[in-house]
């Protein structure tokens, strides 16, 4: 058994990267030195000799925890992936959208209403009529038990339908690669955050649906802020944070406070997405420079909450770890593995609760001056 390993000590915990299956797990130093040795072969006996002179314990109890510590990495052994067979390409494609992102020109093609509904409502505002010039063709083409993505005339996957969201983060991460003109293996990560800027640095906002991150996200660009990318947000193996250029979603409760500032969502198209059970619009960025990337200031683990006093606290960055993991794509190279360990062990971490939105606004003022 053979299972590389990258280990970064961060606070009083390690976090272990297992490249077998690109999974990050948080441990005591105990367990990641455990787990080490166990990697690189020395014997099981020596092992529990170490332990029992590092901690005062019973040596069947450490023989024991060695066994249970084993177990982690015998888990972590690549799964069987079986790829699904693609879908059957049809001969037409009932939906075909242009949309233009910066100097470049794509063409996507949606095999019926069904596929469009998945990716469409939020680059509606860029779409442009039909053009003679062509950078990249999409087709998007599903059947009742799975759907198919290709990337000019080559298939990317297929998916199961009821993992439709990987589809949708794959049309993003292909999408984005080809704005930024970037590999998939010169990203570090993508986050489910939305991004804000003030023109030298970007803070993310991390939080539980329905926590209130685009609804800050557009009363921030309302008050002189950049939006740099809602919900998909990439960064490079450059530490760089890069735009995206889909709409900020916008869920019926925040109408009441965004209406004010933005008339427009009145007359806005309204997407009901029953397996999210969520209602949206969409509203566009402020953001017309596509090719934008700049450096992170800090996440902010964001929540609205009625009635509630300003309340910001800096957390630590295991607590920050453990929430932000599982809702990304992290890059499953060992370089950009280590590069995205050391980059998070060195950002601030806060959790921001608010109700009154001027608090608001001025906070995260305060946090892009350092003025906290």
């Amino acid at each position: 058994m053979k299972n590389n390993t990258i280990r970064q000590n961060i606070e009083d915990k390690s976090i272990i990267w297992f490249q077998d299956n690109n999974e990050y797990l948080v441990v005591e130093p105990l367990v990641a030195e455990t787990l080490s040795l166990l990697n690189k072969k020395i014997s099981k006996k020596e092992i529990v000799s170490q332990i029992t002179k590092q901690v005062n314990i019973p040596s069947q109890q450490a023989i024991d925890l060695v066994a249970d510590i084993e177990t982690l990495l015998v888990s972590s052994e690549e799964k069987n992936n079986k790829k699904l067979p693609p879908v059957t390409k049809p001969k037409t494609f009932e939906v075909v959208k242009y949309y233009s992102i910066n100097n470049l020109y794509f063409k996507v093609s949606y095999a019926s209403d069904a596929e469009a509904f998945l990716i469409h409502p939020k680059f509606t505002h860029l779409e442009i009529k039909n053009t003679t010039s062509i950078d990249h063709q999409f087709e998007v083409y599903s059947n009742d038990n799975a759907i198919s993505f290709s990337v000019d005339d080559i298939l990317i996957d297929t998916w199961n339908l009821n993992e439709v969201h990987f589809f949708q983060g794959k049309f993003s991460m292909e999408l984005v690669q080809k704005i930024h003109q970037k590999n998939e293996d010169e990203w570090i990560g993508t986050f489910h955050a939305s991004a804000v800027s003030d023109g030298d640095n970007v803070i993310l906002f991390l939080g539980d649906s329905g926590n209130g991150k685009s609804t800050s996200l557009a009363l921030l660009q309302a008050n002189g802020f950049t939006c740099l990318a809602d919900d998909f947000v990439p960064v490079d193996n450059s530490l760089n944070v890069h735009s995206f250029p889909s709409a900020i979603s916008i869920k019926k409760n925040s109408l009441e406070t965004l209406l004010p500032i933005y008339p427009e969502l009145k007359t806005s198209a309204e997407y009901h997405f029953k397996k999210l059970n969520k209602i949206v619009r969409y509203l566009p960025t402020n953001n017309k420079n596509y090719s934008l990337k700049l450096p992170c200031k800090a996440l902010v683990f964001i929540k609205y909450q009625k009635n509630s006093d300003l309340i910001i606290n800096k957390i630590s960055n295991i607590t920050a770890f453990e929430q932000l993991v599982p809702d990304s794509w992290l890059s499953p190279l060992p370089e950009n593995a280590k590069l995205f360990l050391n980059w998070f062990e060195k950002l601030p971490f806060y959790q921001l609760t608010y109700s009154d939105n001027e608090k608001m606004i001025s906070t995260v003022k305060k946090i892009f001056a350092d003025d906290l």
